[in-house]
């Protein structure tokens, strides 16, 4: 990859953990303001898979083995 390539793939990572922050700070907000149960749930199961999608796309692209390296 190209240094291009990765300002992308960073850029991507940073919206993503933007998101997040959003949805932990929503779910503040609407769990202290006495929002419905599952909306805050909701929140909250939103923020778990933009963090397992951080991960993920953060273990496909910047520590994943380009194929032609696991061949002999």
């Amino acid at each position: 990859m190209n240094e291009a390539h990765f300002a992308e793939i960073e850029k991507t990572l940073l919206y993503i953990s933007e998101a997040r922050e959003r949805a932990e700070r929503a779910t503040k907000a609407l769990d202290k303001d006495g929002a419905e149960p599952h909306l805050v749930e909701a929140l909250t199961a939103a923020d778990a898979e933009l963090a397992d999608l951080h991960l993920r796309l953060l273990q496909a692209t910047h520590f994943a083995v380009p194929k032609p390296q696991l061949t002999l």
